[in-house]
């Protein structure tokens, strides 16, 4: 089940960063999160509602809190380095992002089998070759330690949704989106005062809008259910494909032509995780 969900995550994940990807050509980055969370966080009080969860001990809470804080100002970064350099330099480094569970997990006592191992190495390289590394580019220092810095934000975020999850994957959902949404809305604030005004052109884009923050966090959600149940090292493995994921979407929906280090990179991921499952 683990392996399910945290598969599941990552299809979920690269399909979010995909659709929010295109809308970010035609709106603000930030507002397109902003939206998005929004819905999540309904979604999430909805849920949290009907299992009951509100009674759970509050020890969740300041994991929540880390993963929104890490994962806001990681995604901040992360766009500030794609804007500045090159995309090809950029995204396999935060690619690595799932290195954090990783170490955690092998460190509190993970034990995967040889071929797992070998799985998790494979799989890992995969993502970063699928993600289309610049092998040529030529980008200064400032974007590639803005996405360093943003790798080692989003390896925070996912160890703290899994820490988080050990006492409720829902409420630190429910928490995560809170913060978040609370953070968003304070920049949102901020921007009317300074007269910066966005409107949702279609009540398309909106139910689009409403889609990425749905399937964000069914993403996260499913993440945090699957390092409950699995080994976290291999869980955060199978949970950061989602790079192959938008890569896919973007060949087959968009007609981008993929490198041929990209087609060796989905062949790898997709063997690291059949090594996983093994």
């Amino acid at each position: 089940m683990a392996t399910i969900l945290a598969l599941v995550s990552s299809l979920a994940w690269g399909s979010a960063d995909f659709i929010g990807g295109q809308f970010s050509k035609r709106y603000p980055a930030f507002f397109v999160v902003g939206v998005a969370q929004a819905f999540g966080l309904v979604l999430m009080l909805i849920v949290a509602t009907l299992t009951g969860a509100w009674s759970t001990p509050t020890d969740y809470l300041p994991w929540a809190v880390l993963a929104s804080v890490s994962g806001f100002i990681g995604l901040g970064l992360f766009y500030v380095a794609m804007a500045t350099g090159a995309v090809g330099v950029v995204s396999p480094i935060t690619a690595l992002g799932g290195l954090g569970p990783i170490v955690l997990g092998l460190a509190t006592g993970d034990q995967p089998t040889a071929t797992q191992y070998v799985g998790l190495l494979v799989a890992l390289v995969g993502v970063v070759l699928a993600s289309g590394p610049e092998l040529s580019g030529d980008t200064g220092a400032k974007p590639v330690l803005l996405a360093i810095a943003a790798t080692v934000l989003f390896g925070i975020c996912l160890v703290a949704i899994a820490m988080g999850s050990r006492t409720s994957a829902v409420m630190t959902m429910t928490g995560m989106r809170a913060s978040t949404v609370t953070i968003l809305g304070l920049v949102g604030l901020a921007a009317l005062l300074q007269g910066k005004r966005t409107r949702i052109r279609s009540g398309r884009h909106l139910g689009l809008l409403g889609a990425i923050g749905v399937l964000d966090v069914c993403a996260n959600l499913f993440y945090g259910l699957a390092t409950t149940t699995g080994v976290l090292s291999l869980v955060s493995v199978l949970g950061s494909l989602y790079p192959v994921v938008t890569v896919l979407l973007a060949w087959r929906f968009l007609g981008e032509r993929l490198k041929g280090i990209q087609y060796l990179g989905v062949v790898m991921a997709l063997g690291g995780v059949a090594a996983i499952v093994a």
